[in-house]
């Protein structure tokens, strides 16, 4: 047995049996056993674990499971199909509801009436009935364990002698029932938004009784729709009093004592590169021409850590929030906008703050030295990306030599990382031009070019080479923030291979060592081909999630053993971590953050960025909807993006909008084959699977569900 590793173990709404549920788990992959980090992790993910290693013991000694190899366990005889697992709920728009239990390869289904109130999301223990192989496994949850959220966002329906709270049918299957006295409370008139949460739900209650704990304005508004995917995803959008009111006592004034204990590059060349509308600039770079022929290169970063003391009203609430949100209209800022917008941006021509990593480079891109400090700048000028990127073409324009030798380095630095094995993913990302109401008038998608990879490359290189100075320490293990990659499901890839083959291309990812090369090569050749933002996203989900934590495993997608983030401590609070962190290790102060509150800083970090993600994803998609809701009968060219039982979704060639044809609305008699997911005609003998080419007429937009229904046409 290995050495009992640390895991901390939260409270929850009921108690699991651990030794139980750890036995079905193992269970559930007879014969080629389960590694203890998987373990760890299933322990961990459903907020359990301090007793994991005690329970593993006991297995063992009751002869249970056995330990095959070092840290590898397998299950003793054959799992018990009457035994419950531990799942998450994914409820579907008719009540019925999948179980997804990790380490199960095909979900479990629930059917309405045995869903025993449970919302989409929850943690859950479900009972799996005996059936055969033949048929899907059909089960009961029998205990909710945890659930995901305790507020919902939904309509007040309110007549003469009662009133209902009629919720976005996308997240709960159930309506609260409002009572008179919480209407007269409440004040809710009908058709308002609100946010309401469960107060009570009797056993003789088909609906749970809701509490109105806030208004968002009216079904259909802008605002409080948007206000309404953040409330879901649990953003906070308001920033308390006290937090406002820290921001307005910060002095904006720059002493001559805080200059006198920094490098000054005011008086080197300097600038900023960003989107177009960008509104906080927290990096900028310079450039020095040394007397050797060298390059020195400055990446230059708010200090925010200067403004932003630990423990403080906006330090509190900014480790709250751990990262601005950006939805398709609005920027739900980390940071109050006085810090954000104001005293941290390095605007041009205004004197500010920074933390600062400095590369002396040969004109080869080999670096020389590196220095690490705090810092004071004077940015020359802000340039969008559009500007740099005409320079970059055209080789003429404002400050052309600076940019283009600049340019020269990062363009050596990007050469190196995909030689060293890094991917080279370029997600497709959506945008739409709005009008002064924020209703869509056209889609169309980001282009990245060398004016972004130029800025991406330096602010890589910083972000590692200060997790190799804190990381590389021999004397000393200090306690430090990771952004960390673990290595692909090969599984998940296996599958993406398969499907990357019905596109027509041919992929060898069965060996970890051809993973980046293969990959590189694919991504090459779907660039800007119909299919490419599908297989994209397919191989993105093959890879693990990056997360922050203080055990450092490496970046897998980046190829660096050592990666941090250190650039965007505006909008990012590990970030601002990092500062802190480097400036202590700079100053010799020793006084280090304890590895297992920092640990829980960081995870709370990685949950807060999930959450944003969300958001943003949920964003789009009601742009995409609304965008198309006024392209109702329509015709569009598209490619099948999935296949499940029920349908087919497709993403449109134009717009990247991913609709559902179902197949009840299909006039053939079509047959699912689950293994190779496709479907196939009885009548004509066609086959519909990934990437297939397929024309659609547009049949609804819900923009309650932000879904898109489509009509298959040929």
């Amino acid at each position: 047995m290995p050495k009992k590793k640390k895991i901390n173990k939260k409270n929850h709404t009921a108690e699991f049996s651990l030794e139980k549920d750890l036995y079905n788990f193992i269970a559930s992959k007879p014969g080629k056993g389960t590694k203890l980090k998987h373990l760890i992790k299933w322990a961990t993910k459903f907020d359990e674990g301090g007793g994991l290693f005690d329970a593993l013991e006991e297995l063992i000694i009751k002869n249970r499971i056995e330990e095959i190899e070092q840290d590898v366990f397998r299950a003793k005889g054959k799992i018990n199909t009457d035994e419950t697992f531990i799942g998450e709920v994914d409820l579907t728009q008719s009540g019925n509801a999948y179980i997804i239990i990790d380490g199960k390869l095909n979900d479990v289904f629930v059917p309405a009436k045995k869903t025993n109130r449970a919302f989409n999301g929850d943690i859950v223990r479900v009972k799996i009935f005996p059936g055969n192989k033949k048929t899907k496994q059909e089960g009961e949850i029998v205990e909710i364990l945890q659930r995901k959220k305790d507020t919902f966002i939904g309509t007040i329906d309110k007549t003469e002698n009662y009133a209902f709270v009629v919720t976005d049918k996308k997240f709960n299957n159930y309506d609260f029932y409002i009572t008179p006295e919480e209407i007269k409370r409440s004040k809710v008139n009908h058709g308002d938004r609100a946010i309401v949460r469960v107060l009570d739900w009797p056993p003789t209650m088909k609906n749970p009784i809701g509490q109105i704990i806030g208004k968002l304005g009216n079904a259909g508004e802008h605002d409080s729709d948007m206000q309404a995917i953040l409330v879901d995803t649990g953003i906070n959008f308001v920033f308390p009093k006290e937090v406002e009111q820290a921001a307005k006592q910060i002095d904006e004034n720059i002493s001559e004592k805080e200059i006198n204990k920094r490098r000054d590059f005011r008086n080197i060349f300097t600038i900023t590169i960003d989107p177009h509308d960008a509104k906080d600039f927290d990096d900028a770079i310079s450039l020095l021409y040394l007397e050797n022929g060298n390059l020195e290169i400055g990446v230059h970063i708010a200090d925010v850590s200067f403004y932003v003391q630990p423990d403080t009203p906006i330090d509190k609430e900014g480790y709250a929030r751990a990262t601005s949100v950006y939805l398709v209209d609005r920027v739900i800022p980390m940071l109050p906008e006085k810090l954000s917008n104001n005293i941290c941006s390095l605007v041009p021509h205004k004197d500010r703050f920074t933390f600062s990593a400095v590369f002396e480079f040969t004109r080869d891109g080999k670096i020389e030295s590196e220095w690490f400090g705090k810092t004071i700048i004077h940015s020359d000028r802000r340039f969008s990306y559009e500007e740099v990127q005409e320079i970059l073409e055209s080789k003429e324009g404002e400050y052309v030599k600076e940019i283009l030798d600049i340019d020269h380095i990062a363009t050596i630095l990007r050469k190196q990382k995909f030689k060293n094995g890094a991917i080279a993913f370029e997600t497709q990302e959506v945008k739409f031009i709005l009008d002064e109401n924020k209703v869509p008038t056209g889609v169309y998608i980001k282009e990245r070019k060398e004016a972004h990879m130029l800025i991406e490359d330096l602010m890589l290189l910083a972000n590692k080479r200060v997790a190799e100075l804190i990381g590389k320490q021999k004397t000393t293990v200090i306690p430090f923030v990771y952004r960390v990659h673990d290595f692909p499901d090969m599984a998940k890839l296996e599958e993406f291979g398969l499907t990357a083959k019905r596109f027509g291309y041919k992929t060898k990812l069965d060996s970890p060592k051809n993973i980046s090369a293969e990959l590189n090569k694919l991504m090459q050749e779907v660039k800007g081909k119909p299919e490419q933002n599908i297989l994209e996203s397919m191989a993105i989900r093959c890879m693990a999630k990056a997360v922050y934590t203080t055990k450092n495993i490496g970046h897998y997608g980046l190829a660096f053993p050592h990666y941090t983030h250190f650039t965007s401590p505006i909008r990012r609070y590990p970030d601002l971590m990092v500062h802190r962190i480097l400036e202590q290790y700079l100053n010799q102060s020793g006084r280090y953050e304890h590895l297992n509150t920092l640990e829980d800083k960081c995870r709370h970090s990685s949950a807060q960025e999930r959450k944003a993600m969300e958001a943003e994803r949920e964003s789009i998609k009601y742009k995409q909807v609304e965008f198309m809701s006024k392209h109702i009968g329509e015709i569009f060219d598209g490619v099948i993006s999935g296949i499940q039982h029920y349908g087919m979704f497709v993403e449109l060639n134009t717009t990247k909008c991913e609709g559902m044809i179902r197949v009840d609305t299909i006039r053939d008699e079509l047959i699912f084959e689950e293994h190779k997911r496709r479907f196939v005609s009885m009548t004509n003998g066609r086959n519909f699977e990934m990437g297939d080419k397929i024309k659609i007429k547009v049949k609804n937009a819900d923009l309650g569900m932000r879904q898109l229904d489509f009509i298959y046409v040929g």
